[in-house]
């Protein structure tokens, strides 16, 4: 009966959606400070020291950040680009930019110069807060050789023609960097930038707060580039609120959480995740400036964390530090993606992550049920469309929707989706209904249930059948000793592609292909099995600046050694 039915599914209306709060950035901390005023938000470990923010303390640091913001001549729409590791001044920033009407830009400081250079221009920011030193990467010598009139005030730059300055963040008290930069030019250091904020008054910030519109822009992240230049991806200021109410909601988390974090904050999942299911629920951030996994495990027991949001290679990592024998991983109950964490003798969680869809394009998710369905009723599905959204299946080729229980193209819009692409008019971010077309291909069945297939482009053709690298590279990283993975589809005459498994080993780690395949074979169809296991350096894996493999140049280097013999 429904063969004919198009495949076009709504998911209700957003007001229908319990647990929400205010819908614009500043409204949403200034809602989550009233509930949790002096409970502790976040925490960070450093030089031995243990730096701690309550909710109170965390509005206090964004209000004064907004004050030099408005100081500095930024008003409603102003970019402002945070390029630092994850460290309290971020969460500052982020709210600060958003209380006073601006637009935080995230910077991945993952970036080389080249492409630090592409995110300045196509950001058009006005104000740069930037971290110093990061690892070894001097961000203040970087920005000097890309601009050299950055020495010069007051700043006038042909390169970066809506760029006026710079403020210069060192190192976390109690770290190895100095903690304060000097001031030069065009670059001032953090504490006199804050300082600049202390003529304006603080009714200002809330006024300014109380007139921003969900519907405003607020902020912007970038793609992770893999086929080609990132893409300024804008997102309005209920896209961020809505997320972050509806994390705990969709886990499940029904006490205050503490969520751990070790990757960056330029990261729309992360920032999403993270702060939502933290902030949310009355909990606090754990923050790690960047992912050290032995630091990672002491903090685990330390501070009681009770949710992890992270990848596979990360917890394999994990899994081979020398401290791993003695870790306690028993305040865990949240991990994304958790198998291997669940391999240690004293980890307790059983939950396991509801299945979800979405983009860096929707804020993250925009289908799930929640954790509260169960398996069966899921079938296997990324659930139906959040409340706002509709998603509807069409003929990549003609871009009409094809009839319920056909494979097609995932397309969605709602209340998360961006605005668009920075440079980019409506017609060449969305279709003449306003859906974004993800790329994605899957189908929806009579219950409004997306069952989710792979990237279109990366799908897999073999003897006639379709195989989701996705998929795969998902058990494969459950195989002891495996970092990284990328499933790739090589030309072969017979089969059309064959699906060859890419793997890093982590350090001193021995993969047996023979092993690895059987493992495989154990929980997928035969025709998804690598006929092929190839192993594979870190350095032969191309990432882009967000950390992301560019899965063509691994399929490319995949095929040269496979001719090879």
């Amino acid at each position: 009966m429904g063969a004919h039915r198009p495949s076009i599914i709504s998911g209700g209306p957003l007001d229908a959606e319990p647990l929400m709060g205010a819908l614009t950035i500043g409204g949403y901390l200034r809602d989550v400070v009233a509930r949790h005023g002096s409970a502790e938000a976040l925490v960070l470990h450093s030089g031995g020291q243990r730096i701690s923010w309550s909710y109170d303390e965390l509005l206090a640091q964004a209000c004064t950040v907004a004050r030099a913001l408005i100081a500095s001549g930024a008003g409603q729409g102003t970019r402002v680009g945070i390029l630092m590791t994850n460290r309290p001044e971020f969460l500052a920033a982020l709210f600060g930019a958003g209380l006073c009407g601006a637009v935080p830009v995230a910077l991945s400081t993952f970036s080389t110069p080249a492409e630090l250079d592409h995110l300045l221009r196509a950001s058009q920011v006005a104000v740069v807060l930037y971290e110093q030193r990061v690892l070894k990467k001097d961000f203040g010598a970087m920005l000097a050789e890309l601009e050299p009139q950055i020495g010069c005030a007051p700043l006038y730059s042909q390169r970066y023609p809506f760029l006026r300055e710079l403020v210069a963040l060192g190192g976390v008290a109690g770290g190895d960097e100095p903690e304060e930069p000097s001031c030069a030019g065009a670059v001032i250091n953090w504490a006199t930038f804050l300082a600049r904020g202390a003529a304006v008054p603080e009714r200002m910030v809330f006024e300014r707060a109380d007139s921003v519109h969900p519907s405003d822009t607020g902020g912007i992240f970038f793609s992770s580039g893999t086929t080609s230049l990132p893409k300024g991806i804008v997102h309005s200021q209920r896209a961020f609120a809505i997320q972050w109410w509806r994390w705990p909601r969709v886990f499940a988390m029904r006490e205050p959480v503490r969520s751990w974090t070790g990757n960056g904050f330029f990261w729309s999942g992360n920032v999403s995740m993270v702060v939502g299911s933290a902030f949310s629920s009355g909990g606090a951030v754990i923050l790690q400036r960047y992912f050290d996994e032995a630091e990672a495990l002491t903090l685990i027991g330390a501070e009681r964390i009770s949710f992890m949001a992270g990848r596979p290679h990360q917890w394999a990592r994990l899994e081979a530090a020398a401290n791993w024998a003695e870790a306690d991983l028993s305040s865990l109950k949240y991990v994304t993606r958790g198998e291997i964490l669940k391999r240690h003798p004293s980890a307790r969680f059983d939950w396991e992550e509801p299945m979800s869809f979405g983009t860096t394009e929707t804020m993250t998710i925009c289908t799930s049920y929640g954790r509260d369905v169960s398996p069966e009723d899921y079938k296997g599905s990324c659930g139906p469309p959040l409340p706002g959204n509709t998603l509807k299946i069409v003929d990549p080729a003609t871009g009409i929707p094809v009839p319920v229980g056909e494979r097609g193209e995932m397309c969605i819009k709602g209340p998360t989706l961006m605005t668009g692409y920075l440079g980019k008019a409506p017609e060449q971010c969305l279709d003449a209904e306003g859906f974004y077309c993800t790329g994605d291909g899957g189908w929806v069945d009579e219950d409004g249930r997306f069952f989710w297939e792979g990237r279109l482009t990366d799908m897999i053709k073999t003897g006639g059948a379709n195989v989701s690298p996705e998929e795969v590279d998902a058990v494969i990283a459950r195989f002891p000793g495996i970092k990284r993975t990328q499933t790739v589809g090589v030309p072969d005459d017979l089969l059309g592609e064959m699906v060859v498994a890419c793997v890093v080993p982590l350090e001193g780690a021995v993969i047996e292909a023979q092993a690895l395949t059987r493992f495989v074979r154990e929980q997928l169809a035969s025709f998804k099995v690598p006929r092929r296991v190839l192993l594979f350096s870190e350095a032969d894996f191309a990432l882009t600046g967000n950390e992301k493999i560019k899965s063509a140049d691994i399929r490319d280097k995949a095929a040269a050694r496979l001719s090879l013999g």
